[in-house]
């Protein structure tokens, strides 16, 4: 009996960045923001002005919507950015959803032995959370959160992303993200990256300087197949 083996994987590891890569969490993170703000009177901001912000951890996040409602102190950012944590922690999967052919990318990779994995700015502890809410945590080999490497090594370090490379056993990679940290990590790596132009970017998609783009996860594994031919 002949058997069928599936094709080779592009890559032994594909990482992933969670905000605006994997998930759209921009309605929850923008609720969290706004829950914060109103809590000292502020006007709430529009998911489409929060978008843009995510992408630096949740500190990064709030202290730019603060900029845009009329600015702040540093204590004042301390304060909102514990009751943004605990306001979010409970609310975390209210909006969230995977992009569109998420899932099936990843079965599609795992299938062909891809390790899978996730590097994020957002606390790991919230990373899981969040993940298990959805029912995908299995499917990744680590989860790498912006506190994971301790103060000051959140991407665009690349010491988060060379932890990924360690936890899932070394081998060829590459990394997905859709800001400027996600590829500056990635590339510091010495990894090939993706960029999501459906992301919440900061600037023009091509403007990141990453090795390939892509406008939804149907195009992820032929530009994988493309990088790796390289």
């Amino acid at each position: 009996m002949t058997q069928i083996s599936s094709p080779r994987p592009p890559f032994d590891i594909v990482g992933f960045d969670l905000d605006g890569t994997l998930l759209d969490t921009s309605g929850d993170l923008a609720a969290a923001v706004n829950h914060a703000l109103g809590s000292i009177g502020r006007a709430p901001l529009t998911v489409e002005r929060v978008r843009p912000m995510i992408g630096g951890g949740a500190r990064h996040m709030l202290a730019q919507g603060m900029a845009a409602s009329g600015g702040c102190d540093e204590a004042t950012l301390d304060r909102l950015h514990r009751r943004l944590l605990a306001w979010y922690e409970e609310h975390i999967a209210v909006l969230t959803q995977p992009y569109p052919d998420v899932l099936d990318t990843l079965d599609a990779l795992a299938a062909r032995g891809v390790r899978l994995a996730v590097v994020t700015n957002k606390l790991e502890a919230l990373a899981r959370k969040l993940l298990d809410a959805l029912d995908l945590t299995p499917r990744f080999a680590c989860i790498i959160g912006g506190d994971t490497m301790g103060p000051g090594n959140a991407k665009p370090s690349p010491k988060p992303i060379y932890e990924m490379l360690a936890r899932c056993g070394g081998g060829t990679a590459a990394f997905v993200g859709d800001s400027v940290f996600d590829i500056r990590a990635g590339q510091a790596a010495g990894l090939p990256t993706v960029a999501c132009s459906f992301g919440f970017l900061m600037q023009p998609v091509d403007e990141l300087g990453a090795d390939a783009i892509i406008d939804g996860y149907a195009e992820l594994i032929p530009a994988l197949e493309r990088l790796a031919a390289r």
